[in-house]
């Protein structure tokens, strides 16, 4: 089965015809804080949990569910992850929060962060330069290093999942601190 998509102009016109939008931004807490599309609501990809997003819906069940993420491609696995689910009823907005931006719709910004992708360039930058650097100091095989970093990023393009982005969204930094906090104190 295909995943369903609409454009952020379309989905904006829904909302403005009354309908009910329920959009899921699957970012990470910190992509999510420093910008994302109003009325969207933060589930984490890796913790996105389908039967309990669905059960929670209290009769908006028969609803669509609209994912949104930075560009398109990890809206698409978490539609891809409700398929699998058995729940049909998600679409993806097409481009994520940079079209819905581009488009000139209305955005919530607070603070500047880096960006998930821009951390997997310059920790797979920085895994090369280190992998070249030891090869050519101490000894060869810490290439490597290297090549496992290069095959990686070969799969990534091919599969359009990321092992390094899913491992660094689980990082200290790219989690949200205030709902950390929250959970500890409430």
């Amino acid at each position: 089965m295909s995943i369903s998509t609409i454009s952020p102009l379309d989905l904006l016109k829904l909302q403005r015809d009354g309908r009910g939008i329920e959009l899921i931004d699957v970012r990470t807490p910190v992509e999510y804080r420093e910008v994302h599309a109003v009325g969207a609501r933060n589930v984490p990809l890796d913790e996105l949990d389908p039967a309990a997003l669905v059960q929670a819906r209290n009769g908006a069940a028969g609803q669509p569910l609209y994912m949104i993420c930075r560009s398109g491609g990890r809206g698409q696995q978490a539609c891809e992850k409700f398929l699998q689910a058995g729940y049909t009823n998600v679409v993806n907005v097409a481009g994520g929060t940079q079209a819905w931006e581009a488009a000139g719709l209305a955005v919530v910004r607070d603070k500047r962060v880096i960006s998930l992708e821009r951390q997997v360039r310059i920790a797979a930058g920085l895994l090369v330069c280190l992998g070249a650097l030891l090869s050519w100091l101490i000894h060869p095989a810490f290439a490597a290093i290297a090549a496992f970093v290069g095959a990686g990023l070969v799969c990534s393009g091919i599969t359009n999942t990321c092992g390094m982005g899913l491992l660094l969204a689980r990082m200290p930094w790219n989690r949200d601190r205030q709902a950390a906090n929250a959970c500890r104190n409430g």
